[in-house]
């Protein structure tokens, strides 16, 4: 697998994928293509970076994250469908870890309480439960 740092000709792709993990991980966020667009390369241009993974002139996946003084965080993480389970995922955040957060001290990451097989990854490759966050919807939908 191929890495390298996405630029602003990749803001199109990198907002595909983001709506297709908006889509796969069940998230609520109602943003359409050109919103989250342009949402992409304003966080480009502020503290943002974003990693693509490639193979054979193909994309497999991406990491959107951001430095801090002792740690990454790491906003946004995608594998394509049909490159998961082939240890893409793993192999993506060991390439991350070795070359490009090789000074955090920490790496931190969110994930939906629904998103089992988000958590189930994470956990698999060393990451372990820190806090949850709760929330409480004063404007129930109708029915």
């Amino acid at each position: 697998m191929q890495y390298r740092l996405a630029t602003n000709s990749d803001i199109g792709l990198l907002a595909q994928l983001n709506q297709q993990l908006i889509q796969d991980e069940g998230h609520r966020n109602p943003m359409k293509s050109a919103e989250l667009e342009e949402r992409m390369a304003r966080w480009l241009s502020s503290k943002y970076e974003a990693v693509l993974f490639e193979s054979s002139g193909k994309t497999v996946g991406y990491a959107l994250f951001r430095r801090e003084l002792t740690s990454v965080y790491l906003r946004q993480f995608y594998v394509c469908p049909d490159c998961r389970r082939q240890g893409s995922g793993r192999a993506a955040v060991d390439w991350l870890r070795q070359h490009v957060w090789q000074d955090a001290e920490l790496i931190r990451l969110e994930v939906l309480c629904e998103n089992s097989v988000g958590l189930e990854f994470w956990r698999a490759i060393g990451f372990y439960d820190y806090c949850v966050t709760l929330e409480l919807n004063q404007r129930p939908s109708s029915q």
